[in-house]
C-alpha cells in the first residue's frame, strides 16, 4: 500500500552519495574506555539523513532538537539520579546543543564520554556497597530511604552519594530480612546481586552504548522511530510466537529491574492471569524447588536466557508491580513453558445473560486479543488462512444460531496489528464504505474502503476499549462509533495514529561502503543476498492515521461514548504523555453515511449506567483500587525501620485482602484463602458485564423510543 519497493529505491539513490567515514577524532577516551567504531559513525550519518528528510514530522537538525536528544540520553544514563555528580552534569551541559552537529558529522566521541564517566560512577557506586555489607546495621532507627529520585536534585558531592549508597544497602537488607531469612544469608544474597551486577556492567558492549544513544535520537523525534541494531533487528523481525519456547511476555530493562513490556496473549503469563504489564521481575528460579535468583541489575539478553526454556518445564519468577509501594512484598508465579504459536492467539466468545424486566437477554461477547492475519498462507491462497477477521465470522455465525440480542466486542489490551484486519472486520458490520484514511508525507492521502457488501452481523453492538487499545483497535472502533453502528464503551484509546516503514539499512547503505566497513571490523568482504543483517534496521514514520470523520486517531485516540474509570493510568501511559508524539490534527472527512444514531438514547444510557454505577459495591470497590494505586505510585520513599517497616507491610497486605475479598463477594465470587492470589480479571470482567448490561438498556430504550433508528439498520 505505501509502495515500499519505490520508497527503498528511493532511499538508496538519496544516500548512495555519502561519503566514506570521515576519521573521528575520539577525545577524552582512557585506555580501558569503550570506544565507537567507524561503522556505528556512518550508521547515524545515515539514520540522520533518512530521518531529516523522510519522517513524516521533517524535524530538522537543530539545536532545540539536540537538546531534547541529550535530556533523553541522560535519562537512559542514570534516570533516577543514583549515580552522576551535578559538577558530571554540569560539564555534561557543553553537549547539549552540540549533538545535532556531532550527528551529521557521525561523531561519537562525546556520546561515549558521557557513558564511560557514567560507568565509572555506576561501578564504584556497586563496589561500594559490596564493601558496605561488612558493616553492622542498625534497623531501630528512624531513617528514610528516597528511592524514587528523578525529580530530584543531583548528588552534590561523593559523600552525599556514599549516604544514598548506604541507605539502598540498608534497605535492601531490611526488605530481605523481612522475608525471615538470616542477616548472613541476606548479605551473601546482596553480595552476589551486586557482584552480578558488576559483572553485567562489565560485559556492555560499544553496541550496547550505541543503541542507548540512537533509542534517545530516535525517540526525541517521536516514539514510534526506532532503530535496532543488528542484533536487536533479528529479534525485531523473528516471529516470536512461532519460534519461541517461553512465558509468552517480552521483557525490557527499565532503570536496572528487567520489566514486563507485553503479555502474549494466550501464552503461559497470560494464562496464569498473574502477571501483568510493567510488573519488575526480582529474582528467577528453575522448576518448582530450585534457588532463586537474582536478576536486579543483570542485562537483557541474560535475563532472558534464564527466564525462557524448554516446552513443559517449570519456572517461577518474583514479581513486583510498578507503581506499588516500596513496603511491597514481591510476589511469586508459578509458569509452566510452552511453545508460543500465533495461532493459538484468537478470538473468543462467550455469552452473557441479563434480567430485563423478567426477560432473558442473551448478549455475545468476542474478545479479540489482536488483530492477526497469517500473511504467509494468505498470500500463498490458502482459501483457510488464519484472520481475526475469519474468525469472528464464525464466532457470529454462532452466536445468531444461539439467538443472541446482541454483541459486545471487546477491543481492552488489544495493541493493534493487521490494517488489512481493521479493515475487513469493519466490514463484517457495514455495507461498504471508507474506514480509515492515511495521509504520507507528501500529504497525498489513501483511503482504505471496505468493499463487500455482505453483512455478518446487522444487530445491536458495543465495542470495549481501554488505554492500551490502540492503532488497528483505533481505526475499527473510530469507524463503529463514525458509522453510528455500535456504541463505545470503556476509555480514552492510546492515541498511537502513526505508520511505520521497516528500513534494512544494508538495503540502503552503499555497497563499496559496506564492504570498506566490513574489511575494518575483520568481517566477510562482501555482503551476500540475503545475508544476516549487519547494520541494523531503522523503522521509520512514514504517514498518519485519519478516521473517515477527518480527525485523526493520533494523540486523542478514539473517546468513548460511556466512559469507565481506567485501571490504567492515563497521566502515565498513552500518546499524549510523549513529549515527541504527533499532534492531534484534521484532514476532510470521508463520503460516508452513517448507518445509525445513538445520539436520542445516549444521554438515557448514561444515566442508567451512572446509576448502576452509585449503586455497586463492585464499583466502590474499584475506585478505591485505583485511588489506592495512584496514591502508591506517588510515594518517593520508605521507612529503614524495621518494626514501622513491618507494620506498614502487614497492614497495607491486610487491607488489600479483605478488599479484595469484598469486591469478591459483591461479584458473587468465593472469598479467597489467606495466601491466595488474586485473579488478574476480576475488575475486567465487572467492567465486560456491565457494557453488555448497557447494551441490555439499548434494547430496551431503542424498542420504547420510535425516533431511534436501530444501529445496524441497512
Amino acid at each position: 500500500m505505501f509502495k515500499k519497493l519505490y520508497l527503498m529505491l528511493v532511499l538508496a539513490a538519496a544516500l548512495a552519495c555519502n561519503a566514506a567515514p570521515s576519521k573521528i577524532n575520539y577525545k577524552h577516551a582512557g585506555p580501558n574506555d569503550l570506544q565507537p567504531d567507524e561503522q556505528q559513525a556512518v550508521v547515524l550519518k545515515y539514520v540522520a539523513t533518512l530521518i531529516s528528510d523522510y519522517n513524516y514530522k521533517k524535524v530538522p537538525m537543530n539545536d532545540s532538537v539536540s537538546a531534547i536528544i541529550y535530556d533523553r540520553y541522560l535519562k537512559k544514563l542514570d534516570e533516577n539520579h543514583n549515580y552522576l555528580l551535578a559538577s558530571d552534569v554540569k560539564e555534561f551541559d557543553q553537549f547539549k546543543t552540540q549533538f545535532d552537529d556531532d550527528i551529521k558529522a557521525g561523531n561519537l566521541a562525546n556520546v561515549f564520554y558521557m557513558f564511560n564517566v557514567f560507568q565509572k560512577r555506576y561501578n564504584e557506586y556497586v563496589a561500594f556497597s559490596v564493601a558496605e555489607l561488612g558493616k553492622n546495621f542498625d534497623f531501630s532507627q528512624n531513617e528514610t530511604y528516597t528511592y524514587d529520585r528523578d525529580k530530584m536534585p543531583w548528588a552534590a558531592s561523593e559523600t552525599d552519594l556514599h549516604n544514598l549508597w548506604a541507605q539502598r544497602v540498608k534497605y535492601d537488607l531490611l526488605n530481605l530480612k523481612l522475608t525471615g531469612k538470616e542477616l548472613a544469608a541476606n548479605k551473601e544474597t546482596l553480595k552476589k546481586r551486586y557482584t552480578s551486577i558488576l559483572s553485567q556492567s562489565n560485559k556492555l558492549s560499544n553496541q550496547d552504548v550505541f543503541q542507548a544513544f540512537m533509542d534517545a535520537f530516535t525517540e526525541a523525534i517521536d516514539p514510534h522511530t526506532n532503530y535496532f541494531n543488528p542484533a536487536l533487528a533479528a529479534n525485531f523481525n523473528i516471529d516470536m510466537t512461532r519460534s519461541l519456547e517461553g512465558i509468552g511476555a517480552s521483557l525490557q530493562v527499565d532503570n536496572e529491574y528487567v520489566t514486563i513490556k507485553a503479555v502474549t496473549a494466550g501464552g503461559p503469563a497470560d494464562k496464569s492471569k498473574q502477571v501483568n504489564v510493567d510488573d519488575r521481575i526480582i529474582a528467577v528460579a528453575q522448576g518448582k524447588t530450585g534457588e532463586f535468583q537474582d536478576v536486579v541489575g543483570w542485562r537483557i539478553d541474560n535475563a532472558i536466557a534464564l527466564i525462557r526454556g524448554a516446552k513443559g518445564t517449570t519456572v517461577r519468577l518474583q514479581l513486583l508491580a510498578k507503581g506499588s509501594a516500596a513496603t511491597a512484598k514481591p510476589r511469586i508465579v508459578e509458569l509452566v513453558r510452552e511453545k508460543i504459536i500465533l495461532k493459538d492467539i484468537s478470538a473468543k466468545k462467550e455469552i452473557r445473560t441479563y434480567n430485563n424486566n423478567g426477560k432473558t437477554v442473551k448478549i455475545g461477547v468476542i474478545s479479540i486479543p489482536a488483530f492477526y492475519l497469517d500473511f504467509a498462507d494468505y498470500k500463498a491462497g490458502n482459501p483457510n488462512y488464519k484472520s481475526t477477521t475469519r474468525d469472528v465470522k464464525l464466532i457470529l455465525d454462532t452466536l445468531k444460531r444461539e439467538n443472541v440480542d446482541g454483541v459486545v466486542i471487546d477491543l481492552r489490551q488489544n495493541g493493534g496489528g493487521s490494517l488489512m484486519e481493521a479493515v475487513e472486520l469493519t466490514g463484517l458490520f457495514i455495507k461498504t464504505g471508507p474506514v480509515v484514511q492515511v495521509r504520507d508525507s507528501r500529504n497525498q492521502i489513501d483511503i482504505n474502503q471496505d468493499e463487500d457488501p455482505a453483512v455478518a452481523y446487522s444487530g445491536p453492538l458495543a465495542i470495549m476499549v481501554d488505554r492500551f487499545s490502540a492503532s488497528a483497535s483505533e481505526i475499527f472502533s473510530g469507524a463503529i462509533q463514525d458509522y453510528g453502528r455500535g456504541l463505545i464503551v470503556g476509555t480514552q484509546t492510546y492515541g498511537k495514529g502513526s505508520v511505520q516503514n521497516p528500513i534494512d539499512l544494508d538495503k540502503v547503505i552503499a555497497p563499496s561502503l559496506k564492504d570498506k566497513l566490513l574489511a575494518m571490523a575483520g568481517k566477510a568482504k562482501t555482503v551476500a543476498t540475503g545475508s544476516q543483517n549487519k547494520f541494523g534496521q531503522l523503522n521509520l514514520t512514514i504517514a498518519k492515521f485519519y478516521r473517515i470523520n477527518g480527525n485523526s486517531t493520533q494523540h486523542k485516540g478514539v473517546i468513548p461514548d460511556i466512559t469507565f474509570p481506567s485501571i490504567i493510568p492515563l497521566d502515565k501511559y498513552g500518546e499524549d504523555t510523549e513529549p515527541s508524539a504527533m499532534p492531534f490534527d484534521m484532514i476532510a472527512k470521508s463520503d460516508y453515511t452513517p448507518v445509525g444514531s445513538f445520539a436520542t438514547v445516549l444521554p438515557q444510557l448514561k444515566k442508567l449506567h451512572d446509576d448502576r454505577m452509585a449503586a455497586s459495591q463492585s464499583y466502590k470497590y474499584l475506585l478505591q483500587d485505583i485511588e489506592e494505586s495512584k496514591k502508591q505510585s506517588e510515594e518517593i520513599s520508605v521507612t529503614l525501620n524495621e518494626q514501622k517497616l513491618k507494620q506498614q507491610r502487614d497492614e497495607e497486605e491486610k487491607k488489600a485482602f479483605e478488599q479484595n475479598n469484598l469486591r469478591r463477594v459483591a461479584l458473587g465470587l468465593p472469598a479467597l484463602k489467606k495466601g491466595q492470589p488474586k485473579p488478574k480479571n476480576e475488575d475486567l470482567d465487572f467492567l465486560q458485564k456491565e457494557a453488555g448490561q448497557i447494551l441490555t438498556d439499548y434494547l430496551t430504550l431503542g424498542n420504547k423510543l420510535t425516533s431511534v433508528k436501530p444501529a445496524g439498520t441497512n
